[in-house]
């Protein structure tokens, strides 16, 4: 009798392009400071299957250094198998393209129309809220501390953005890069949380386009390392809150996605980096571009809502 967690999943080849597709929007959020490449993932449905997927590849890593029960070998195979290679990989690939295509086009955009691009990107995160919230099972807590979590969690990501200002970092030390890279990919799959902002924060947005625009290897590769070792050590974290506390993951989801909204209004006082966040102020002109790009963001994520609980329902 086959063993059903070894064999490995079976997903329509005819998604590809569209997963590719999904892997290319998650890897343009991850360019806009303030947007959360799993916030995307949330909206476009893959959220919970690409952490799955990064488990298992994360559990082979572990057996052929480790060992477990079934040995290293076998072990690393059967975790390998349970992966969704026809996910994850064609998503990868969208994302990387994305990374390299995107780059200086986003950087520029952000750049030379920021109440445009922060108007637009309001209006879609404000919609992804809705995204955890329709995910929630059964409540068995007291409402009272659900609310705490939602609230708690939207004033420590709108007090951390308040920090994501500072000076960018000319040449930094390699060591710099790597370490800053495995903190902001853990960022990259919780929604709310812009592994972007981090990297504002300590100085390295700026650098880090660079380097992917001027295609400097030496520096890609360092901060690829940092970030595949960033997220193996949190991915399984993650599973596991998913799996043992999913209302409450899932109400902090929220909650930082709310918080997050603190660096997408659309007219602040800029202050240090350009890319950064500055004071909030009432609005001024442009006024009624950044308010239509936000009724055009939170439309353009309603219909993705839509499509995806359909499909998910006829499914």
């Amino acid at each position: 009798m086959t063993d059903a967690a070894t064999v490995t999943p079976t997903r329509s080849r005819l998604l590809l392009p569209l997963d590719m597709l999904r892997g290319f929007l998650i890897g343009m959020a991850e360019l806009i400071p303030g947007v959360s490449g799993g916030t995307v993932a949330l909206v476009t449905g893959l959220y919970e299957q690409l952490i799955g997927s990064a488990s298992h590849v994360v559990n082979a890593a572990k057996a052929l250094v480790v060992g477990g029960e079934r040995g290293r070998v076998p072990g690393a195979v059967t975790e390998l198998r349970r992966t969704d290679w026809w996910l994850l990989v064609p998503v990868l690939a969208g994302m990387g393209l994305a990374v390299l295509t995107m780059a200086g086009v986003m950087s520029s955009f952000v750049t030379n129309a920021p109440e445009h691009a922060r108007g637009l990107f309001l209006g879609m995160v404000a919609m992804s809220v809705l995204v955890p919230l329709r995910m929630l099972p059964e409540r068995r807590r007291p409402a009272w501390l659900e609310v705490v979590l939602v609230v708690g969690a939207a004033v420590i990501a709108w007090t951390l953005i308040g920090f994501a200002g500072g000076h960018a970092v000319a040449d930094p030390p390699l060591i710099v890069v790597f370490g800053a890279a495995a903190v902001a990919i853990c960022a990259l799959v919780v929604p709310g949380v812009s592994g972007s902002f981090f990297l504002l924060a300590v100085g390295l947005y700026t650098a880090t386009l660079d380097a992917v625009d001027s295609r400097d290897l030496g520096y890609l590769a360092v901060f690829a390392l940092g970030a595949v070792t960033g997220l193996a050590s949190f991915v399984q974290l993650l599973t596991w809150l998913l799996e043992h506390h999913r209302r409450s993951t899932l109400l902090v989801m929220a909650g930082l996605m709310v918080g997050s909204l603190r660096a997408l209004w659309p007219w602040q006082q800029s202050a240090g980096d350009a890319h950064g966040p500055g004071t909030l102020v009432a609005p001024y002109d442009p006024v009624l571009g950044p308010t239509l790009l936000a009724l055009l963001g939170a439309a353009v994520v309603a219909v993705l809502v839509v499509v995806e609980a359909r499909s998910s329902s006829d499914a």
